[in-house]
């Protein structure tokens, strides 16, 4: 399966037919396209550009307290904003343009080569990103309680809210068990799934210091609410003018929606997601699909632009991004092992055939 997602006639086999069926599905049930296009002609482009600035202040302090998690998890290292930061962005991009989650290793990726092989940081790294997905349920749980309090929820949208905080609560109360059991698990000789939780351990020393944990919470949920800021103010781009509720409605229905990547984008389910829960309000289903349309192209235009750009500052191509095992492949790896950074079309001896090269050339 992995040689098929990285060879481009296999990607390809398999993203043409998905994408042909989105583009029927959308043409046979979707809105009126004439109407969708007079919506974008209307946008308020300065409201466009206050919500990328938005989703740019919400990268920054999620990447921060990722930042606060690995301090935690790796206190003898020193590790600045700035390598954190970059190792998120590519995160984005990898998780924007790839299947498979592959931005959370990419991450782990970018920041391991920073530090010393064979000491088992691969590993701890893994769960830092564990961790740090893990702090994003209590801003979503808060949401969940101020849209359920405040806004108009269609009663099909209940039952999934209900179960998204049902799950966030389960995966919390697992979470903080397993951080209490000990400091450093011993991964080795371990399945597949056993080693993935006995990473989440490694990287759940957080919530073994409250005061640290409390920190990367609240940085998660200011950035939720830069975030929720940007949806809110792309509304207004689009000439909806709603209250707060309604954009918390909208952002968390988002987040619902790609859960689970059905087809590149979920481009039709995610604008859906977005078009009903504000009819209630008395947005037109078309409107509010242009605006969906709008707010997925600007999440995506931030994950991707800041990416690519820490992708060059890094000197890394996209083919070596496109190389990253998936998630549960990385656990696959030994204690001691970190990811090495090989071009697709090249061999671990070209590779290093080609830096020796290079280091001779600085040299002379």
């Amino acid at each position: 399966m992995r040689r098929i997602l990285h060879s481009p006639w296999g990607l390809a086999a398999i993203s043409v037919p998905l994408l042909a069926v989105t583009v029927v599905l959308l043409w046979w049930r979707g809105p009126e396209w004439s109407a969708v296009g007079n919506a974008f002609i209307a946008v308020h482009w300065w409201w466009i550009v206050v919500a990328l600035a938005l989703n740019l202040l919400s990268v920054a302090v999620r990447a921060l307290a990722w930042q606060t998690v690995v301090h935690q998890a790796l206190p003898d290292q020193a590790l600045p904003f700035s390598r954190v930061f970059s190792a998120f962005a590519v995160g984005l991009l990898g998780n924007a343009v790839l299947p498979g989650r592959i931005g959370e290793i990419a991450r782990v990726a970018v920041l391991g080569r920073r530090l010393q092989r064979g000491q088992g940081y691969t590993g701890t790294l893994v769960g830092t990103v564990f961790a740090h997905r893990l702090f994003d349920l209590f801003p979503a749980l808060l949401l969940v309680v101020y849209v359920v309090l405040t806004a108009r929820i269609p009663h099909w949208a209940i039952t999934s809210l209900a179960a998204v905080a049902a799950a966030g609560g389960v995966l919390l109360a697992v979470g903080i068990l397993s951080a209490r059991r000990g400091q450093r698990p011993a991964i080795e000789g371990l399945g597949r799934a056993r080693r993935l939780l006995a990473m989440a351990r490694q990287g759940l020393g957080v919530m073994r210091s409250p005061a640290a944990a409390a920190v990367a919470i609240a940085l998660q949920c200011v950035g939720w609410l830069f975030q929720l800021l940007a949806v809110y103010v792309a509304m207004r781009a689009f000439g909806i003018h709603e209250p707060m509720p309604a954009a918390g409605l909208v952002l968390l229905l988002m987040n619902v929606a790609t859960i689970f990547p059905l087809w590149p984008g979920n481009i039709g389910l995610l604008q859906a997601a977005v078009a009903l829960p504000l009819v209630p309000y008395g947005v037109a289903y078309t409107r509010g699909f242009a605006y969906g349309l709008g707010l997925q192209v600007l999440e995506m235009s931030v994950g991707v632009g800041v990416g690519l750009l820490f992708l060059a500052r890094e000197g890394l191509s996209f083919g070596a991004l496109r190389g990253m095992p998936p998630a549960p492949e990385a656990a696959e790896l030994p204690a001691n092992q970190s990811f090495v950074w090989v071009e697709p079309h090249k061999r671990p001896v070209d590779d290093l055939l080609e830096r020796e090269r290079m280091r001779r050339g600085m040299v002379e």
